[in-house]
């Protein structure tokens, strides 16, 4: 993953062009304009001498910025581009706006890049056409390998039948998306599904040879337990559950690291779908939580013993752990308090190693999250 990305890289190497950014510029943050060397008086004091050719100085900052704009031919554009490419994983969005604005055009990674999105923003920016061949942005249907991104959730493998749900889609050819969790409105309410779509919220009785994909939303690892819809599918990680963690003081960062990934496992959940962790306030400088926290980028949120102690749908209550530190318990009533949740998903679990002298306790719950409407379940 390409971190501490400037946004926009902006080169005009023409009088007009050089004109055109001074319009733009306004309209975007985070942004470095380059312009040629002959026409660098004429650009803003900010701007950044850019040498003919250009080569040398895309090698450098070809991977700095999220995006480059270029109002220059796309023909020179791609010739000069095309030894930078990596993979539609990392390589930045390529934009082009010709040399009268009147076109903003994407070039380059359109979904996973945001370039369709960029290029928009630029053609409003400019008053000008924004030109996007991306087949599913094209005809407004679902974008497979970006579906939900705004929402937080991650595929759960991006090279895995990602093109053929793609080219299923658009082709409007039989597809299920299954949503056992996550945000509904990953389609906007109200517009009917794209042709060929279907939902449901569940995967029991479904066929998964009666369709040419299945799109699941799920946080649970299915592999085993749905071992032909999982060979089938794209699968995507909403950002649906909690974790309620404690430990004793003093813990090894690698025994809880351990503990969290195997209890996961054991329960057929995936890593990928964790929102965050929240213990107990006691707990907010335990090295361990932090270390879990900073590793995987899961916030930890805390609560106070009289928070917790109040918290409905404890299971494992504990006049021991209310003596020490003020609750009846710490992992389960904070799951369930910071996922909004009235049951747990995985109630306590206790891990430790031979010989470790410490041990840590985990319970999970689902966020809630609001139904679709009746109209959009087709199963």
């Amino acid at each position: 993953m390409t971190v501490d990305r400037k946004t926009f890289a902006v080169y005009a190497i023409t009088k007009h062009g050089v004109a055109i950014a001074s319009r733009l510029l306004p309209h975007l943050i985070d942004t470095d304009l380059f312009v040629s060397e002959k026409l660098i008086a004429s650009a803003s004091p900010s701007a950044r001498r850019l040498p003919l050719p250009m080569g040398p100085t895309l090698i450098e900052t070809f991977t700095a910025y999220d995006c480059h704009v270029f109002i220059i031919s796309i023909g020179a554009v791609v010739r000069m581009v095309a030894p930078l490419l990596k993979s539609k994983k990392v390589d930045p969005a390529v934009v082009c706006i010709d040399d009268a604005a009147r076109f903003s055009i994407c070039v380059l990674s359109g979904h996973v890049g945001r370039g369709n999105s960029f290029t928009g923003r630029i053609a409003v920016a400019l008053g000008a056409q924004s030109v996007v061949t991306t087949a599913s942005d094209a005809i407004g249907t679902l974008t497979v390998d970006i579906l939900g991104r705004d929402l937080g959730w991650t595929l759960d493998d991006m090279d895995r039948n990602v093109t053929r749900g793609c080219a299923a889609v658009v082709n409007a050819t039989k597809v299920l998306f299954v949503q056992e969790t996550g945000e509904p409105d990953w389609w906007p309410a109200g517009k009917p599904l794209p042709e060929g779509v279907r939902y449901a919220t569940s995967l029991e009785g479904v066929d998964s040879e009666a369709f040419e994909i299945l799109l699941i939303a799920t946080d649970r690892e299915i592999g085993l337990s749905h071992p032909a819809h999982w060979e089938n599918a794209v699968i995507y990680r909403p950002k649906s559950l909690v974790l309620g963690i404690g430990c004793d003081r003093g813990t090894a960062p690698d025994l809880v690291d351990r503990g969290v990934l195997a209890i996961l496992a054991k329960q057929g959940l995936s890593p990928k779908s964790v929102k965050e962790l929240a213990t107990i306030d006691v707990k907010k400088d335990e090295v361990a939580l932090l270390a879990l926290s900073e590793k995987y980028g899961w916030p930890l949120r805390t609560y106070s013993p009289e928070q917790l102690d109040v918290v409905p749908g404890i299971q494992n209550p504990s006049e021991k752990v209310k003596q020490h530190v003020g609750s009846r318990g710490v992992s389960e009533p904070a799951a369930l308090l910071a996922a909004g949740a009235d049951e747990l998903l995985v109630p306590k679990q206790i891990y430790t190693e031979p010989g470790a002298g410490r041990s840590m306790t985990l319970a999970v719950a689902r966020r809630v999250f609001a139904k679709r409407q009746v109209e959009m379940v087709s199963l």
